[in-house]
């Protein structure tokens, strides 16, 4: 049997992506598992759900022509008062479709105005994205600042400028919580 060298590249991506999530899901689990035991003392809490229509992204360079209204949906699940899940689909600034899911740790806390804020890290896995590995599924982290209401929220991130990669952009994501 001959294999094609694009189906054994492809392959090899496919087998590392499984990985790659796979290591994602555990770093969640035993982020959760610490933050339980962490959380123990705190404020009771009850697990939340929040839906997002994708992500606006504020780019630092305005003269490349980057869309800025990357639209799409997704989902993020807070287990704990510092552990989410998040993971969803969008339109990104390149006009390609990408995907992501990651894992979010906030422990930083303040209550201003009858708002939840909150700062941390996303440590995430995207794809999509035609000028990094062609698209190909990469783990960057993030930093990230939530702010929240009883049902109405954002997140905001600062997303890095990356040389013939990424361009920077400060990006914010309005979410509804539905549970």
């Amino acid at each position: 049997m001959i294999i094609a060298a694009g189906d054994a590249v492809a392959a090899v991506a496919a087998l590392r992506m499984r990985w790659r999530v796979r290591i994602l899901i555990l770093l969640g689990i035993a982020g959760y598992a610490a933050g339980a035991r962490a959380d123990a003392g705190a404020l009771e809490f009850a697990p939340q759900v929040w839906l997002n229509p994708g992500i606006y992204a504020q780019h630092f360079d305005s003269s490349k022509g980057l869309r800025n209204n990357n639209i799409g949906v997704g989902a993020e699940v807070w287990l704990s008062r510092d552990h989410a899940l998040m993971g969803g689909s969008f339109i990104n600034s390149n006009r390609a479709r990408s995907h992501y899911g990651a894992y979010q740790w906030r422990p930083l806390h303040w209550q201003i105005s009858g708002l939840d804020v909150g700062a941390g890290i996303a440590v995430g896995a995207f794809d999509g994205y035609p000028n990094y590995r062609n698209g190909a599924w990469f783990v960057a982290p993030l930093p990230m600042l939530s702010i929240e209401g009883r049902r109405l929220g954002a997140n905001i991130s600062l997303i890095p400028t990356v040389a013939k990669r990424f361009d920077g952009a400060l990006a914010v994501q309005v979410k509804l919580r539905v549970w």
